[in-house]
């Protein structure tokens, strides 16, 4: 991370950026998700059918494909992540597209380092946290 200290405007002209990244971070997730979740079937399924010859095959070719495409996401996801970071976010939340921005607390709080926390959808970030906080403590920015 990087020693940036960002303001709610800044963060705001990285919005269409931001949203367009997490389009692909948030999609490659919940596909990697199901992904994930078929190949622990598709595992299942061939432990059970290990004696049965050809069926056994055919399960292990499809398992094969199904974690390749499963790297093959991962490595987009991470690429999606990457560029995210480099933007100066950290991604706390793939299912709710939550990253959050360092920056200096509103008002009397100006000297300490906060979070500023946007979520996918939001049209502005308009809430912040202390560094030892999450989302459940966002308070409005003034």
């Amino acid at each position: 991370m990087s020693d940036r200290l960002f303001t709610p405007e800044e963060v705001n002209r990285l919005i269409p950026r931001l949203t367009a990244l997490l389009d692909t971070a948030m999609e490659r997730y919940r596909q990697a998700v199901a992904l994930q979740e078929r190949l622990r079937e598709e595992r299942t399924r061939r432990a059970e059918a290990s004696g049965e010859g050809v069926a056994a095959q055919i399960d292990r070719s499809t398992g094969q494909a199904l974690a390749e495409r499963l790297d093959g996401l991962g490595i987009e996801l991470r690429q999606a992540i990457g560029e995210i970071e480099a933007l100066g976010g950290v991604v706390k939340d793939l299912g709710t597209g939550l990253v959050d921005f360092p920056g200096r607390g509103p008002g009397d709080r100006r000297e300490q380092v906060v979070n500023l926390c946007w979520r996918y959808g939001e049209a502005a970030v308009e809430f912040w946290h202390g560094m030892d906080e999450g989302f459940a403590q966002r308070k409005p920015l003034p």
